[in-house]
């Protein structure tokens, strides 16, 4: 594991091609007013994960959130996928995020879309959620656990605040093979990826935590796609990119995610989908 601090995940997050103005940049240029917009205007341009709002429909689908259910999201970033199940299933969602930044364009972009009512966001820590035991019907996360070094407390933490019998259902980034120092020391300081896991850890560790896994699929062939296609998403953002964070940071990132995507396409890194329930 590499020493990776908090403040680096922030900062990565701070400066990332995906913001609350370029996604409001891209609603203006679809020919939307931002000013008078729904989830439906904004669901193409805020789903920072693989996969758009289908992966999040499968997600909630699988971990059987409905209507009366409050789900938390974990590491929800810009809010989107919170922001799409609330708004397709009617249920309220929490979203839980170490970043302050996102927090609060999160915040904003929810109530832009009119769903302040059912969508709340919290600035918090995974390891350690300032949240009440057994609390939500669901836990989701979505691409983001993989910047959390200890995945033990981050998994105590969903199973602790997760009712008994409630699901946690996620997807993340793992490796395939085993990294070399080079190679995890690269994803440490350029993509803050403290430590990448195995798919095998994340069972062990939810079975260590009383959650029974019902599924865990490789989604690693389709990943690779996803992301040669992200990887000149991000390219055709150089303009705005440099305008807001500099061409530095703009270099920066593309020589980050041009190695994490060759990852993918060498079979080091994948992906993949659990769906585990706490015992009662």
């Amino acid at each position: 594991m590499f020493d990776v601090r908090k403040e680096a995940v922030i900062g990565f997050y701070d400066t990332h091609p995906i913001n609350e103005d370029e996604i409001l940049a891209r609603v203006k240029a679809a020919g939307k007013d931002p000013e008078s917009i729904t989830e439906d205007d904004l669901k193409e341009f805020d789903q920072d994960h693989y996969g758009g709002i289908g992966a999040v429909d499968l997600l909630a689908e699988m971990a059987g959130i409905s209507l009366h259910h409050h789900v938390l999201d974990v590491c929800s970033g810009m809010g989107g996928p919170a922001r799409w199940i609330a708004h397709r299933i009617g249920c309220r969602v929490t979203g839980l995020d170490f970043t302050r930044s996102r927090v609060e364009g999160a915040r904003r972009l929810t109530r832009r879309a009119g769903l302040g009512d059912l969508v709340d966001f919290i600035q918090g820590d995974a390891t350690d959620m300032s949240l009440p035991d057994s609390r939500y019907d669901a836990v989701i996360g979505q691409e983001a656990w993989v910047h959390i070094a200890d995945k033990s407390a981050l998994i105590g933490e969903c199973a602790r605040v997760v009712k008994p019998l409630g699901v946690i259902a996620f997807t993340d980034i793992v490796a395939r093979t085993v990294l070399g120092d080079n190679e995890q020391a690269r994803l440490a300081t350029e993509m803050q990826f403290p430590r990448v896991d195995s798919a095998a850890t994340y069972v062990r560790l939810l079975a260590e935590h009383r959650c029974s896994v019902e599924s865990c699929e490789d989604l690693s062939e389709g990943w690779t796609a996803v992301l040669v296609g992200r990887l000149e998403m991000y390219r055709s953002l150089r303009e705005t990119t440099v305008a807001k964070f500099g061409e530095q940071r703009y270099v920066e990132y593309d020589r980050a995610y041009s190695h994490f995507v060759s990852l993918f396409a060498a079979g080091r890194l994948g992906g993949v989908r659990v769906v585990a329930r706490r015992a009662d």
